[in-house]
């Protein structure tokens, strides 16, 4: 089946023709991976020189060029749509073309993957299979840590490919396996078995009749690719335990975790955890930059196709491709779902003494839409279960940030909490009006995953329609490249008593809960006390603002914020916010503090 993208104007190919050359611009798999060296050939034949367009040269049609100027850089906006001009359709070349191509060539694709998922929502959901013996399901974390796949039995280490995987091994709560494929370059696809002996376990005291079981399977798997200076590849992507993915770039660890959809998150009638249960990784080339894999995801109220288009590097991308169907109406459908960590930091310290003075993945929700510009949600460890939501009539961006990355803010060597990478979730078509939820919940450890956001639809959607929902992943440590240059962004904030200076120089406490919020960025550079620069705060109904201020931080170059606020009732949240303005024009994003109940 060709799966050049040319069926949906959201995925359309194109060509352009400079001169007297022709450039392919085809969907990211099919740039070295499933596209055939006989195609260019054939296209050389017909329109003379050829070359195919590298990932970062896609060309968009005018309504992908449409659906992508919810990007941030208005710069890429302006550039897709310089490049529609001259454009001839690829659906037109690949249609001239066929005849003369081996169909085995093109034969899987994204649309192979959507046809079984909506074949599957027709069908009674089937629970996974699960037999995993007690001496696996009874491993702890550290346990389940000495199964290591033999990195020497890596995929395709023997090939002088850029790419490697490595598989996991079922054990503790990873009770299921999935299936697992490959697809060469010919579209052929190739079936990976489980065997015992790729797998080392440590000193555990395991029965040989587990170790040498046939009847387990993969639980899931490593993408490995050379990021940092290391003898052997480094894992830059994890796929395993229902739809979770974690991605990571050079000289980064994992924090923030992905999830292909999340049902029914934080409803008192429970989560549903839909899950990949089969996933087509295409081979690399040798000269490949980048990795596609198909997954098929299932649960009892969905299924879905996915297309992850991996590309590692400093900043690593992945572009998602997803397509939904209902078995039954869902009352919460989570699009691209972010799960990280907040335990304490400045904006809430830790209750108890510890050396370190932060321990997060992240610790703030950054939100882009067209009504309410950039907001900053500072993230919080509460008492009990806090929800809630900003509408995004037109979501530009979403995501969880780690904007820290100074050592000396966490003094943690074994977790280093510093290279924890920020993720930004970025829509690629168009999702409509929907809200962005934060879910944070109460932990008292670093174990838990206790924050999740997502993106909601308006209107929660009805079996019968396939959803298309979009996306670009992306996990960085330079989160200046997600904020609008023309603003100031938060860079810190800091929880203290609210103090007043008496006479004797002395400082007392003066009753008041302090935020002190220091902000950055080039849009305050060179602006000192005579700027005319304000603060804009306010509080929710369960409060009163004492008080709020701005100074120049000269340390920074910066501005500092101080907010004094009065919770009413301590047993319900204060909502807080404020931003900068110069005169009457804002100048920096909007911080937004729900201060937690009893916290």
């Amino acid at each position: 089946m060709l799966d050049c993208g040319c069926h949906r104007s959201t995925d359309a190919s194109l060509s352009r023709r400079f001169s007297s050359q022709v450039i392919i611009a085809l969907p990211l798999p099919w740039q070295g991976e499933v596209l055939s060296a006989r195609f260019v050939a054939a296209c050389r034949g017909r329109f003379g020189p050829v070359s195919v367009a590298p990932p970062d040269e896609r060309v968009v049609t005018g309504q992908d060029s449409f659906e992508r100027s919810v990007s941030v850089s208005a710069s890429i906006r302006q550039s897709n749509l310089e490049r529609r001009k001259g454009l001839i359709p690829a659906a037109a070349l690949a249609g001239l073309l066929l005849s003369g191509i081996a169909q085995n060539v093109l034969a899987f694709g994204f649309d192979d993957v959507a046809k079984q998922a909506e074949e599957l929502s027709q069908q009674g959901y089937s629970e996974p299979e699960r037999n995993l013996p007690d001496e696996l399901r009874n491993l702890n974390f550290a346990q389940y840590e000495q199964i290591q796949f033999k990195r020497e039995r890596d995929v395709w280490s023997g090939d002088d490919v850029p790419f490697t995987l490595s598989f996991f091994h079922e054990g503790m709560h990873y009770d299921s396996a999935i299936k697992l494929h490959s697809v060469d370059d010919q579209g052929e696809v190739h079936d990976f078995a489980y065997k015992p002996d790729d797998f080392s376990y440590g000193d555990l005291k395991l029965s040989d009749k587990v170790k040498n079981s046939t009847d387990l399977g993969i639980a899931g798997f490593k993408v490995n690719y050379a990021l940092n200076d290391n003898p052997r590849k480094d894992e830059t992507m994890v796929f395993l335990g229902a739809s979770y993915f974690r991605v990571v770039g050079k000289d980064q660890v994992y924090g923030v975790s992905g999830r292909g959809l999340a049902v029914d998150t934080g409803l008192s009638s429970g989560e549903e955890f839909p899950r990949f249960k089969e996933f087509w990784v295409v081979k690399p080339s040798k000269s490949s930059q980048y990795l596609t894999i198909f997954a098929l995801l299932d649960s009892a109220s969905v299924t879905g196709a996915y297309r992850f288009v991996l590309r590692p590097g400093a900043d690593t991308v992945v572009d998602v491709k997803s397509r939904l169907y209902l078995r039954r109406p869902i009352e919460k459908l989570g699009i691209a779902p972010l799960t990280s960590m907040y335990l304490y930091g400045p904006a809430q310290p830790s209750s108890e003494l510890n050396y370190r003075p932060a321990i997060h993945d992240s610790n703030g929700l950054l939100i882009s839409d067209s009504q309410n510009g950039w907001t900053w949600r500072a993230l919080a460890n509460p008492a009990k279960l806090m929800i809630n939501e900003q509408a995004t009539p037109r979501l530009r961006g979403y995501g969880l940030m780690q904007r820290n990355h100074d050592f000396s803010a966490y003094q943690d060597i074994a977790n280093r909490y510093d290279l924890r990478p920020s993720a930004w979730v970025e829509p690629q078509n168009e999702w409509g009006a929907g809200k962005i939820e934060l879910i944070q919940i109460p932990t008292p450890n670093e174990t838990n995953d206790n924050i999740v956001s997502m993106w909601l639809p308006e209107t929660a959607p009805e079996p019968g329609t396939p959803l298309d929902y979009d996306y670009r992943f992306t996990v960085t440590k330079d989160e200046s490249r997600y904020a609008d240059p023309s603003l100031a962004w938060v860079e810190q904030t800091r929880r203290s008593r609210g103090e007043v200076l008496k006479d004797n120089l002395v400082r007392e406490s003066d009753g008041s809960l302090a935020f002190v919020i220091d902000f950055d960025g080039a849009a305050l550079s060179g602006l000192g006390n005579d700027a005319n620069i304000n603060v804009q705060a306010s509080v929710g109904d369960n409060g009163e603002l004492v008080s709020s201020r701005t100074e120049p931080n000269p340390a920074t170059g910066g501005w500092r914020v101080f907010v004094k606020v009065k919770r009413s009732d301590n047993s319900k949240p204060l909502d807080i916010r404020a931003y900068l303005n110069q005169g009457d024009q804002r100048l920096s994003e909007t911080w937004y503090y729900r201060l937690p109940a009893n916290g």
